[in-house]
């Protein structure tokens, strides 16, 4: 490793040279309190920004081991690290003049989840932040000058005051940890006292806008209804009340405008810790919770959607069904099969997203169209051994038909914001009234031995092996990656849409789905492993390895770690 003091004086004998004389300052450099590492130079000054990373040794930056033990309390400490280091950057951003994207200092910008991302890693022995910088330039020419003042006087500053502890306010980074552990120790409870999810008083679950997710100014704070209402002792906090919501099946109703959508919107965001302030900080949720939806047009390869979708005209097979332009209702029987596959223990269904014959018929199309003539088993038919012979609970949105009330443990009725407990006076009115003909017919689970088959490419594969060991074909390019936004990116040119995978809560996480699927067909599909294998050995190498493997020369500010559940969908959404 070069010092500090020999990167000042290759800046300043390239001073006014041609741009990409820049990139003979790739390598890694010693500062007084930290290490410095040019790891990707931009092209040109109008390009995309230079890629770099610092390491502060945990002696150097000092923060109490227990802060960093768990990994819960790791990543936390991870996103508030993250959060400052932006912070500083705001004070210095575009402060060295030039042309293009001179000056320019960023990180990652953290929404209100808390997830794990490049930007920030903390490992055994040393804290990592991953930024890009823009390199100043006169034209197309060296502004080593301007340079200069970022990385040796910006970035110091920067790194000081974000990654030492002692310069730190330390009631803010004991107040991250420690919500953390206590939205973990919730988790646990969840499972131990079988339920599903659990929504403290006082939450804030409005959101400002549909374009933002702050907290909305005076709104509604939630209150649970007395029959569901439980007190949990938590490590830091104490003692916390809230809505226990019970595995099973949940109905939750009400008019419209009356906060339906809302309540469940929560829950579906609950499978994330939320930052301090956010208002559903302690709304937590079973974190395999999976929010289904109709999507007409996605693609559908070989899944076993027969529990749902027999008898076709056309004599099609439906256990092992493959589609290019599905409908909404055959969307949203894949859907179902698909996160069984996947580990799910929680639906979250909200009736106005979802595909109406699927959900449920009424008795008067029963008698118009008879069961021999109706190929779909609705979901109303299903939901109730999904639970009691899978152990699958569902939450659902439901305002438009009563036949939902029959199958429901619980139903809550949301009244400007507030849930009341109904269940048993709508109990009663079911016994007024006659009960949806349920003809489903046997429940059989599909054995969930699906193969991926082997992506066939012209060109060739590049990297190592999920084992870590180097392929014969390493000298041949990866397969192109594109992301646009948190909807979609392109592999290879092939798009993937992921639009309708609503608990997606960053366009890093869509990042990183893009090299895990590169990975992924790369170097462990072969034809013979199930989606299940696949997707083990995917998320084992990221938990053991890191973002290493998945990526390039180096490892990019800008990528965040996706569930499981959106890995599958990830998975079965490839057209490729």
């Amino acid at each position: 490793m070069k010092s500090s003091s020999e990167l000042r004086t290759l800046l300043r004998a390239m001073d006014h040279k041609g741009y990409p004389a820049y990139k003979s300052l790739a390598g890694s450099y010693q500062f007084p309190n930290f290490s410095l590492s040019i790891d990707h130079v931009q092209g040109d000054p109008f390009a995309s920004p230079s890629s770099l990373h610092v390491e502060v040794s945990h002696k150097g930056a000092g923060f109490p081991a227990a802060y960093y033990g768990q990994d819960c309390a790791r990543i936390a400490l991870q996103d508030f690290l993250t959060r400052q280091f932006a912070a500083q950057f705001e004070d210095y951003n575009f402060k060295a003049k030039g042309s293009g994207k001179s000056g320019l200092l960023s990180i990652t910008r953290c929404g209100q989840e808390v997830l794990e991302r490049s930007a920030c890693e903390i490992t055994d022995t040393k804290i990592i932040a991953r930024f890009h910088v823009g390199f100043p330039a006169f034209g197309r020419t060296i502004n080593a000058g301007e340079l200069e003042k970022i990385l040796f006087d910006f970035l110091p500053r920067c790194v000081e005051n974000s990654f030492f502890y002692q310069k730190l306010n330390k009631k803010k980074v004991e107040d991250a940890v420690f919500l953390a552990e206590d939205q973990e120790a919730i988790r646990k409870i969840l499972k131990e006292e079988e339920l599903t999810a659990f929504v403290a008083n006082g939450s804030i679950l409005p959101r400002k806008s549909g374009v933002s997710d702050l907290p909305m100014k005076d709104s509604v704070p939630f209150c649970s209804p007395a029959s569901m209402e439980r007190t949990f002792s938590l490590p830091h906090r104490g003692r916390i009340t809230g809505m226990a919501v019970p595995q099973g099946i949940t109905l939750i109703v009400g008019g419209g405008y009356h906060g339906k959508s809302t309540l469940l919107e929560a829950l579906q965001t609950g499978v994330y810790n939320h930052i301090s302030g956010d208002g559903r900080e302690y709304v937590i949720t079973d974190d395999t919770a999976v929010k289904l939806r109709a999507e007409d047009g996605r693609s559908i390869r070989n899944v076993d959607i027969s529990l749902f979708i027999n008898d076709l005209p056309n004599k099609k097979d439906t256990t092992s069904f493959s589609t290019p332009d599905a409908s909404g209702s055959t969307s949203q029987a894949a859907g179902v099969i698909e996160h069984m596959e996947a580990g799910s223990r929680l639906f979250l269904i909200d009736e106005d997203t979802s595909a109406t014959n699927f959900m449920l018929r009424d008795d008067f199309m029963q008698q118009v169209i008879s069961r021999e003539k109706e190929p779909i088993t609705p979901f109303l038919e299903r939901a109730r051994d999904l639970y009691e012979k899978e152990g699958i609970s569902t939450i659902l949105v439901a305002g438009s038909s009563g036949a939902f009330f029959y199958i429901a443990d619980k139903i809550l009725q949301m009244d400007c914001y507030c849930p009341i407990d109904i269940t048993d006076h709508v109990k009663k009115l079911c016994k007024e009234h006659t009960a949806p003909r349920i003809q489903a017919p046997g429940f059989t689970v599909p054995d969930f031995k699906r193969t991926l088959p082997v992506y066939n490419r012209n060109r060739k594969r590049d990297g190592r092996d999920y084992r870590g060991n180097r392929s014969d074909s390493s000298r041949h390019e990866h397969m192109k990656v594109k992301t646009f936004g948190r909807d979609s990116f392109s592999l290879d040119k092939e798009t993937v849409d992921l639009r309708y995978v609503e608990q997606l809560a960053d366009s890093e996480q869509t990042s990183a789905l893009a090299h895990l699927l590169r990975y992924g067909l790369e170097q462990v599909v072969d034809g013979k492993r199930t989606v299940r294998q696949v997707v083990q050995i995917l998320s084992d190498t990221l938990e053991k390895k890191g973002w290493d493997p998945f990526c390039g020369s180096y490892i990019p500010c800008g990528l965040a770690k996706p569930r499981k559940q959106e890995l599958f969908a990830c998975l079965n959404r490839f057209r490729g």
